[in-house]
């Protein structure tokens, strides 16, 4: 696995070795080992998967402490415009955002540690979306930052996306106090 570090500390952008041949593909999509030598420490305890048709806006997403998740996200069929929003008060890059494309052919992951809120867009029709978390969902720890938010400028290139009645109800950034 090549870790690439992005513009926002502790943010990764993961690419996997993969072994190709006239039979399909394999790659290993985690090791503690790979994550250990990064200093990442992410002790997996939940993993989840959605489905999502084209135009769909899922986020922006966290869980506040103690119940704050870390996620390693990935496309298993289709493509994403993948979204960190980096929430940490005392971070130099608060309130910058990180996007990239995942999807099935580059087989790119994401590591977002705890402290970010996250989303995506999926840009194909019944894209599978997957990511391991380090805690469990915790309803009543749950917060979203409206995904529209002109003060965070995030190009989620899509027009009228589908939205949930609860990322509707986002808070504007300007609004929203970070618990981390």
């Amino acid at each position: 696995m090549e870790f690439i570090e992005t513009t926002i500390k502790d943010l990764f952008i993961i690419k996997p070795k993969v072994f190709e041949d006239s039979r399909g593909h394999f790659f290993e999509s985690f090791t503690t080992k790979s994550f250990s030598e990064k200093n990442i420490d992410a002790d997996f305890v939940q993993d989840n998967q959605s489905l999502s048709q084209k135009g769909v806006l899922r986020g922006l997403h966290f869980q506040a402490p103690p119940y704050g998740q870390g996620k390693l996200v990935r496309v298993i069929k289709g493509a994403v415009l993948d979204v960190a929003l980096d929430i940490r008060k005392k971070s130099a890059t608060y309130g910058q955002h990180f996007t990239i494309e995942l999807n099935e052919e580059n087989k790119t992951m994401l590591w977002i540690p705890e402290g970010f809120a996250h989303g995506f867009s999926t840009l194909a029709d019944n894209t599978i979306f997957a990511y391991k978390c380090t805690n469990y969902y915790f309803k009543d720890s749950e917060g979203c930052i409206s995904w529209n938010d002109n003060s965070l400028g995030i190009n989620w290139n899509i027009e009228n996306p589908t939205i949930s009645e609860k990322d509707m109800q986002g808070l504007s950034f300007a609004e929203f106090i970070s618990p981390f």
